[in-house]
């Protein structure tokens, strides 16, 4: 690791130098990606197999390493395959050659291929994260620790398909990758797990690129036969709906915590075509607010007695209207058994209060599917900053074994008369339901920083409360408002 470690920061300060060239971190790192698959492809050419002229040895010895760069680029988008997913609309954005030629020995130091794929994969990953540390990008990049909780309790099984409709770089998918391959699997389930577990829908080109090289470089798919990724909005259907085919066994998610989206999804074809809106017949309700919309979406995606896993916003919780009309059908159609309230200041924009739902699909019944609502408060009385005090998975440990994956009917209130700080209380459909909107932003810790007035936290931990504070009102107010237009 510790080497690692230094590797990263020895490839990624080099972005410092670029940056007064006008290279942005998100740039950088996607010349990154092509010149890392240049070096691999020529360490294992037999393995790798890429056309004729793109050869890196001749890139790093020539005089006219721009010209040859972007030459290659151009071979490699026009190739099929991988490799065309990988470099398409690639273009060289480093124009100074000595700049470009130190980067290309940066890389060159390494022998990239001696790593085994974790060791590469990680590397990659560190890069990623680094890119989020720097970016606006990255402001939402979903931390590791909650990315293992939601695998660890999901427990995906050899054979089951797994998708993200809003995939980012890729970090669910490693995460079940990573699962799956602490067991021992047989050839076929190494094979489906290479070419057929992941299905994903990313909107960014760039960012589609970036999932993946991760996803290569993490050994699943090869140059002939690549994981799904698609670039596109995965809330338009051609067909107006999710059809049978296309739906998976498990989903995990952070869709984007956007205000709304400009593009309205609605049940009504007339109103499709009189307002521009786009066609989702299988939603229950019209909203602009994309989280709501993207929730839909993620109940359409699941076979029955799916699965899955999924970031929100506190505004999906308490969210009237569209929002109160949501939580009832969800409630109804699948058993939402689980509400991991996150601690703020896990992502890189302040403000943000984002809880992780547990459901699993069930068939059209008139009982309500849900039964008990299991809540666990990571929030109350937690501080975590990206940097000084990162979210580890230590710190979500306690959630998942509460969790208790292998049988949740086993599960065991920590909170109770005798311990009224315990952070696991099950509610009940019936204490649901008579709430204010079907409200589950449900609260019962005591928040000891309105209380103890003798025994403040530090200046400067008040004064990052109160701006999350008033970045989280100030988008929940717009969601409001852009609900009642």
């Amino acid at each position: 690791m510790a080497a690692t470690n230094i590797l990263v920061a020895k490839i990624w300060s080099f972005c410092d130098t670029l940056r007064d060239d006008g290279l942005g971190y998100g740039d950088y790192l996607e010349q990154l990606t092509y010149l890392l698959f240049l070096k691999m492809a020529d360490e294992n050419k037999d393995q790798y197999q890429i056309p004729d002229g793109c050869d890196w040895q001749e890139l790093k010895s020539s005089n006219h390493t721009i010209e040859i760069y972007e030459s290659i680029l151009k071979v490699l988008s026009d190739s099929g395959g991988m490799l065309s997913k990988i470099f398409a609309g690639a273009l060289n954005k480093i124009h100074d050659s000595v700049k470009l030629k130190k980067l290309i020995t940066l890389i060159d130091d390494e022998d990239w291929t001696s790593h085994d794929v974790d060791v590469k994969g990680e590397i990659y990953e560190s890069l990623l994260q680094k890119n989020a540390e720097n970016s606006g990008a990255g402001q939402y990049f979903t931390p590791r620790a909650v990315i293992n909780a939601m695998v660890d309790c999901i427990q995906s099984r050899p054979g089951e398909t797994v998708a993200d409709p809003s995939c980012g770089t890729g970090g669910f998918f490693l995460g079940v990758l990573s699962y799956l391959r602490q067991g021992k699997l047989t050839e076929s389930q190494k094979d489906f797990l290479k070419f057929r577990t992941f299905h994903g829908w990313e909107i960014e080109k760039a960012t589609a690129r970036l999932c993946l090289m991760n996803l290569f470089l993490h050994g699943v798919g090869d140059l002939k036969e690549t994981p799904e990724i698609e670039v596109t909005d995965s809330l338009k259907r051609s067909t107006g709906k999710v059809l049978e085919s296309e739906k998976v066994d498990i989903v995990l998610a952070n869709p984007p915590f956007g205000i709304s989206s400009s593009d309205i999804p609605t049940m009504d074809k007339k109103q499709a075509e009189k307002d521009g809106y786009f066609l989702r017949s299988d939603f229950w309700v019209t909203t602009s607010n994309k989280q709501l919309a993207f929730l839909q979406h993620i109940v359409t995606m699941l076979n029955e007695n799916g699965r899955a896993a999924v970031v929100l916003p506190d505004n999906v919780l308490f969210e009237g209207g569209a929002g109160e009309t949501i939580r009832r059908k969800l409630l109804e159609t699948t058993n939402l058994h689980t509400i991991l309230r996150l601690p703020t200041g896990i992502f890189y924009a302040q403000g943000v209060k984002s809880n992780v739902l547990f459901f699993e699909k069930k068939s059209d019944s008139n009982i309500p599917a849900t039964k008990d609502i299991w809540i666990y408060d990571y929030r109350t009385n937690i501080r975590h900053t990206p940097k000084k005090n990162p979210l580890k998975y230590e710190h979500l440990k306690e959630f998942v074994e509460c969790f208790s994956a292998h049988d949740i009917s086993k599960r065991k209130e920590t909170w109770g008369q005798e311990n009224e700080n315990g952070r696991w209380r099950k509610y009940n459909y019936k204490n649901i339901i008579e709430r204010d909107n079907t409200n589950l932003d449900i609260l019962w810790l005591k928040d000891d920083s309105l209380i103890d007035l003798d025994n403040l936290p530090d200046p400067e931990v008040l004064i990052d409360d109160i701006i999350e504070n008033i970045e989280s009102a100030l988008t929940n107010f717009r969601t409001i408002k852009e609900s009642l237009n």
